[in-house]
């Protein structure tokens, strides 16, 4: 069982980026697929998720408006879109699946993490 994230980069404040996470090996159909997040000397926070066989999202508020979870059964593929970047949201972001929403304990699958800056 594989997630791969990818998309990360270096962008300036109000860019925006769309992180992928493609999964492999099993299917998820009940599972929440979710996006997560670590900066320096901090602990890992939930960012966002999404029911693999719904449409149902979820956000930090600190993301509300601001990023969009989809998904791509064909692909076995979510995505992060994020817009309106700002410094604070620097931090690698991890993608996940898991049993519960927001904890981060409840995830059992994860990803390698990709690096997002967001400079001033």
């Amino acid at each position: 069982v594989q997630l791969q994230a990818s998309g990360g980069g270096l962008v300036q404040a109000g860019g925006s980026l769309r992180l992928a996470c493609a999964a492999s090996g099993r299917t998820f159909s009940d599972y929440y697929m979710g996006w997560f997040r670590q900066a320096p000397v901090k602990e890992r926070d939930f960012v966002a998720a999404i029911t693999w066989t719904g449409s149902v999202t979820y956000y930090a508020d600190s993301v509300k408006g601001r990023f969009i979870i989809t998904r791509n059964n064909a692909k076995n593929t979510i995505y992060l879109q994020m817009n309106n970047l700002k410094p604070e949201d620097t931090a690698v972001y991890y993608c996940a699946a898991g049993l519960a929403v927001t904890n981060p304990g409840a995830y059992d699958y994860w990803g390698q993490g990709t690096q997002v800056t967001v400079s001033s």
